[in-house]
C-alpha cells in the first residue's frame, strides 16, 4: 500500500512554484476541483513536458496549471464542444448564452426546462453551457438513457457580462491545450516520457449518477495508468477518500505497487450530498479526497 500523508493537504503550504487558479469558475460543475486545484498542481513535478487530463470535466486543474503544451479529453461531446468553441469562437458561445439568459430572467423555470428538453433532443455545447450555469448546484445529472435530468437551480445564473470576463481569463489559460472527444484510454495511450497526467475520474462511491458515468470501470483505469508509468510518465489520481468527517473510508483499493504516495485533500462538504439531502442537516458530511501519485518524492 502507498505511504499515506496523515495531515490533510489543506494544512500544508502551497503555491511553491506559483500556481494560481482562475479568479472564478467558468463552468458550474459539482465535483469540480476549483477550490483546491492549486494544492493538486503543487503536487506535480516542477517541469512538465506535456500536461494531460483524460477526464477534463470543468477543467479547474488544467486552467490552474495553464500548460504550454496540453492535451485534455472527455467522452461527453457537448462538453468538448464548449472547450473547443472557447478557443476557436468564444463570441458564438457568449451570444447564445446571452440570448437564453435574457429569456430565462423573465421565466427561469419555463425557459430552463425548454432548453433542457431541446438539449436532450439534440445535445450541443452552447445549450449545455447555459444548463451548467442554471441547473441546481451544477449537478450535471444524466439518466441511463443519456437525458439530462437536473432541475433548475434556485440561484440566478451569472450574467453574460460576468461570463464574458471568465471566458476571457480561461481562454488565455487553455489556448495551448488540445481538446479531444475521446475515452480516457485513447487519450492516455498518447502519453510518453516526461508527460504528467492528472486523472479525475467519476468517483465510485459518490458520482455514479453524474455525467453518464454508470458504465465507468476503475479496472480499465488501473491498466491505463500502468501503461503511462511504463512509458515514463508521472500520473496523479484523485479518488474517493473519506466521507462523514473522515469516519467512513471509501472502499477503493489500488493495485499493489501502482502508486508510491498518497495525500489526503480536505474537500469540505459534498455539493452532491447537499443536492441529495436538500433541507436536511449537513453536519458530519465533510469529505476528503485521496491524491495518489505514481512516483516517490523528488
Amino acid at each position: 500500500m502507498p505511504e499515506r500523508t496523515t495531515r490533510p493537504v489543506a494544512d500544508r503550504q502551497y503555491n511553491l512554484i506559483g500556481y494560481t487558479r482562475p479568479k472564478s469558475q467558468f463552468l458550474k460543475w459539482v465535483g469540480s476541483k476549483y477550490r483546491y486545484a492549486p494544492q493538486i498542481a503543487d503536487a506535480m513535478p516542477h517541469e512538465l513536458e506535456r500536461y494531460v487530463e483524460p477526464f477534463v470535466g470543468s477543467g479547474a486543474v488544467l486552467a490552474t496549471v495553464a500548460p504550454q503544451h496540453g492535451l485534455a479529453g472527455d467522452t461527453l461531446l457537448p462538453l468538448m464542444e464548449i472547450w473547443n468553441l472557447l478557443k476557436a469562437d468564444p463570441d458564438a458561445l457568449l451570444t447564445h448564452y446571452r440570448q437564453l439568459w435574457t429569456e430565462y430572467c423573465t421565466k427561469p423555470k419555463e425557459v430552463y426546462e425548454r432548453v433542457r428538453d431541446e438539449y436532450n433532443g439534440k445535445p450541443n455545447g452552447p445549450d449545455f453551457l447555459f444548463l451548467c450555469r442554471a441547473c441546481y448546484g451544477g449537478v450535471v445529472r444524466f439518466t441511463k438513457t443519456g437525458a439530462m435530468s437536473t432541475p433548475v437551480g434556485p440561484h440566478r445564473a451569472i450574467s453574460p457580462d460576468s461570463l464574458c470576463e471568465r471566458m476571457r481569463e480561461w481562454r488565455s489559460r487553455v489556448m495551448n491545450t488540445e481538446f479531444v472527444h475521446a475515452d480516457f484510454e485513447e487519450t492516455m495511450a498518447q502519453v510518453g516520457q516526461g508527460d504528467v497526467v492528472y486523472c479525475d475520474p467519476p468517483y465510485a462511491c459518490s458520482q455514479r449518477i453524474l455525467y453518464g458515468s454508470q458504465d465507468f470501470l476503475l479496472e480499465r483505469l488501473w491498466h491505463a495508468i500502468e501503461g503511462c508509468k511504463q512509458r515514463g510518465a508521472r500520473v496523479l489520481l484523485s479518488l474517493d477518500g473519506t466521507k462523514k468527517s473522515g469516519t467512513v473510508r471509501a472502499d477503493v483499493v489500488a493495485p499493489d505497487g501502482l502508486f508510491e504516495r498518497e495525500i489526503l485533500i480536505d474537500c469540505g462538504r459534498s455539493m452532491l450530498r447537499r443536492f441529495q439531502k436538500r433541507g436536511q442537516n449537513m453536519s458530519g458530511e465533510t469529505v476528503h479526497d485521496r491524491l495518489l501519485l505514481t512516483w516517490a518524492e523528488d
